[in-house]
């Protein structure tokens, strides 16, 4: 699996605090702790509401590269910020990401050709998210062959069928499995499928729990990747296990420590 790396993200208080103090050492640590947790790819968030939103994510891409060479994932909805980001990167990037909207594709899709960029594609269209398998799945039609018009290849693409917090919509968790596994059928070779995994938990109890027995129901159902926290020791457990246990790593007596 490949697992994007959430913890960069200006939402969290202490990020917010040194993205404003320009703390290029905790950034660095930061970005080293998710590296060492497992993190392939790791996402990159200036948070809300910022004013210097674009210097503030071509300071984080720099920072983060000085430091090391992992490839980012660039996550705003400003088409701007998103540019100032892309711009910097020195690797082949991620963009997080766009819509179904018409008016997101029309903005995105070229971005993702102009960089080179993979990326994320969410089911959600001007009414919304669909509450049905097949309303997700619909979108992520739209949005692999809108993709291939604008010149993106599908294994560039990867759909996420959108989790939502379980304490608000119990019942959309089955049909986010059922979506991973219909999406697969979208074309030859299957295009990638990603989710938000942290999303799952939001105002819930036992998090990391919920997120751990959630990733392995996605992981059986053919999910490529995931943004998670990866210094969660158990959850990154469960992707070394589901890793051997799905035949996509050899096992060992050591997998864990592999």
């Amino acid at each position: 699996m490949i697992v994007v790396g959430e913890r960069i993200n200006g939402q969290f208080p202490q990020v917010s605090k040194a993205i404003d103090a320009r703390d290029a050492k905790y950034i660095q640590d930061l970005a080293a702790e998710q590296i060492d947790g497992g993190a392939n790819v790791l996402d990159v968030n200036t948070g809300p509401g910022r004013d210097d939103a674009q210097e503030a994510m071509a300071w984080l891409v720099k920072t983060i590269q000085d430091a090391s060479d992992v490839r980012l994932c660039i996550d705003s909805p400003g088409l701007k910020t998103q540019n100032a980001g892309l711009a910097a990167c020195s690797r082949e990037p991620m963009i997080n990401s766009t819509t179904a909207e018409q008016k997101r594709m029309e903005k995105f899709f070229p971005l993702a050709k102009e960089h080179n960029a993979e990326i994320v594609c969410l089911t959600i269209d001007e009414k919304g998210i669909p509450n049905s398998t097949e309303g997700r799945t619909e979108l992520a039609m739209l949005l692999l062959a809108t993709a291939m018009d604008q010149g993106i290849p599908p294994e560039k693409v990867f759909l996420d069928p959108v989790v939502l917090p379980i304490s608000a919509a119990q019942n959309q968790c089955p049909g986010v499995c059922d979506a991973v596994t219909a999406f697969r059928t979208l074309n030859t070779p299957p295009p990638k499928t990603i989710v938000g995994l942290s999303n799952v938990s939001s105002g819930a109890e036992e998090r990391s729990l919920l997120n751990r027995i959630y990733l392995a129901m996605l992981l059986g159902r053919g999910l490529d990747a995931a943004i998670v926290d990866p210094n969660d020791v158990d959850l990154m457990k469960v992707v070394k296990a589901s890793e051997v246990l799905l035949n996509q790593k050899l096992y060992a007596p050591s997998f864990l420590r592999a």
